[in-house]
């Protein structure tokens, strides 16, 4: 069914555990993505610490044309989702977007960073900054939803709006997610707002736990897929950025799930 599944307390607990650990693999990841890294030891590393914590990581083998390689999407410059890891060597002033999921005692958690490689031009590091804003502003817009027992799409309105009010266009092709036992579960969450996602505009309520995740281009907004099946390219191969968190929506705020605090809660 297309209705979101609400998760009781006890559940998103759970959910914590799992984001826990991939809140520790992004930091291990910021750690490493120094000029001279190779993307597949960045990928490595992460596999290797799931592994060791008990933890399935949920990327490696997704269906697809060819089952994703990898347990993390490494995505450089003009690259906005879904990069393979790889023989790439991280250069200086690379803006690189890492995305991991992990399942815990079956339940899952989803975050994603961008990262600067050394020192990033004042553009990229402007772009990065706006697209963190983006999923800071939807933090917050979601704990006022919940209060007002408001929708989804006013949410994705105001985030749209931050973005192109900074000069640059929100990705339109692909969206957040639910989550819970399973990577995607429904609602779809959109980024942006337009009439098409009116048709599955949704109220916030307390039990919802969304991967919310917005792509920002610094040019244009259309993307195209790369012919390894899986590599999303910006149209004018200008940068993007992408970042991510697991969020459970309750009575009392935003709980972020992938947070690297304790009792992240915005209320």
């Amino acid at each position: 069914s297309s209705q979101p599944r609400l998760k009781p307390r006890a559940q998103m607990e759970q959910l914590r555990r799992a984001g826990r650990l991939v809140s520790e693999a992004l930091a291990m990841c910021r750690r490493m993505a120094v000029p001279g890294c190779v993307l597949s030891e960045l990928d490595s590393a992460v596999e290797a610490f799931f592994v060791s914590r008990g933890a399935q990581p949920l990327f490696k083998g997704y269906p697809g044309k060819v089952p994703y390689p990898g347990s993390t999407c490494l995505s450089v410059n003009e690259q906005v989702v879904h990069g393979l890891p790889g023989a790439r060597m991280l250069q200086e002033g690379d803006l690189l977007k890492v995305d991991t999921a992990c399942r815990l005692d079956g339940w899952c958690a989803d975050a994603a960073v961008t990262l600067g490689v050394g020192s990033i031009s004042s553009g990229k590091d402007r772009l990065r900054r706006v697209t963190e804003e983006v999923l800071q502003l939807a933090i917050r817009e979601l704990a006022a939803g919940v209060k007002r027992r408001g929708l989804l799409s006013e949410v994705a309105k105001r985030r749209q709006l931050h973005a192109e009010s900074a000069g640059f266009q929100m990705v339109t092709q692909y969206v957040g997610h639910g989550i819970g036992e399973t990577m995607h579960e429904p609602p779809q969450v959109p980024n942006y707002f337009d009439r098409e996602t009116l048709g599955t505009d949704f109220r916030l309520v307390p039990g919802l736990v969304l991967a919310v995740e917005p792509m920002v281009n610094m040019g244009v907004s259309q993307t195209k897929v790369l012919r390894d099946h899986w590599t999303v390219v910006t149209r004018d191969w200008l940068p993007s950025a992408h970042v991510e968190h697991t969020l459970a929506l309750t009575a009392d705020g935003v709980w972020v799930i992938t947070s690297d605090r304790d009792d992240d809660v915005v209320k």
